[in-house]
């Protein structure tokens, strides 16, 4: 009896395939490339025949390799859509997991769950908040198999909306407005006061250079000349907010987001001027969630939240 291939090794280098790197497929693994690396070799002398080509800094695809590919990809989406249906009629048929752009989750969506699970008090929601839930392109590569490779029934994200096989629901726009701790900056209205201020750069928007909008809303508000005395980089939405908060300058963010912050006189608006932010909130699920299920009727949720 012929011995079974090895999954592993052989998952492993559908995905390293797929991303034509050996680096990009342990990203998306969560192993190193050396891992990488080391499975392929022994599937390579388990078949006795080479998949991948080694270039100095890139791999390319043996004649072998891309006959092997497409079957295997295939082979492996039917048992993610096998093990999606197992999970999906487990004991945790109530447990509903969501994963969220950090700002979005804690400001918006923590302080809110309590009304979802007043509708669906059997519901466990579990939350994660990851920063992976950005889009940097306009069509990224982002699909109903990460979902479900992730385990991840809901995604909010924070993203341009387009997507290749996703039906993307619009949750929040993002308007942006120039606010900070109340005291930190007089006289509100004077454009070229604001510029004389630190300005605190959130470079999880993507959608704009390293001064995550500033450039665009001075140049809106009719100041053209941008000439910023220092600026505050944030790779983080929530940094971003401490600091802003902290008063250690002025932040672009998002009235909706940050209401409760504003009501409760921890930030203060400085101008009325308002900078459209090409990105927005969207929510997307996997493409064979059913209708009638726990992932529908969160969605469903979100949106009566929003109206």
């Amino acid at each position: 009896m012929a011995s079974r291939p090895p999954l592993i090794a052989l998952s492993y280098f559908e995905v390293a395939a797929r991303t034509k790197s050996f680096a990009k497929a342990a990203a998306e693994l969560h192993v190193t490339p050396a891992a990488i690396s080391h499975q392929i070799k022994a599937l390579e002398d388990y078949l006795g025949v080479e998949l991948f080509i080694r270039h100095h800094r890139k791999v390319s695809l043996t004649p072998a390799g891309r006959i092997a590919l497409p079957e295997l990809s295939e082979a492996f989406n039917l048992i993610e859509n096998a093990v999606e249906k197992v999970r999906r009629y487990s004991e945790e048929r109530n447990v509903i997991t969501v994963c969220a752009e950090p700002l979005f989750a804690t400001k918006w969506l923590v302080p809110r769950l309590q009304h979802f699970y007043a509708l669906h008090p059997e519901a466990e929601v579990r939350l994660q908040a990851s920063l992976h839930s950005v889009d940097k392109t306009v069509m990224p590569d982002f699909g109903s198999s990460n979902l479900r490779r992730a385990g991840i029934d809901i995604a909010i994200r924070l993203s341009y909306g387009q997507y290749r096989e996703l039906q993307p629901v619009a949750l929040m726009p993002l308007h942006l407005v120039p606010m900070a701790k109340p005291g930190t900056v007089e006289g509100h209205q004077n454009i070229e006061n604001l510029m004389s201020q630190p300005l605190i750069c959130d470079r999880t928007l993507a959608c704009f250079d390293q001064w995550s909008g500033w450039k665009e809303w001075f140049a809106q508000a009719g100041q053209l000349d941008f000439n910023p005395k220092r600026a505050l980089q944030f790779s983080n939405g929530l940094l971003a907010l401490e600091a802003a908060m902290a008063g250690h300058g002025i932040l672009l963010g998002s009235p909706n987001l940050l209401s409760q912050e504003l009501e409760l006189g921890k930030l203060e608006i400085l101008s009325d001027q308002l900078l459209d932010c090409p990105q927005g909130y969207f929510a997307v699920k996997a493409n064979n969630a059913e209708e009638d299920n726990l992932p529908s009727a969160f969605s469903n949720w979100l949106n009566s939240e929003l109206m």
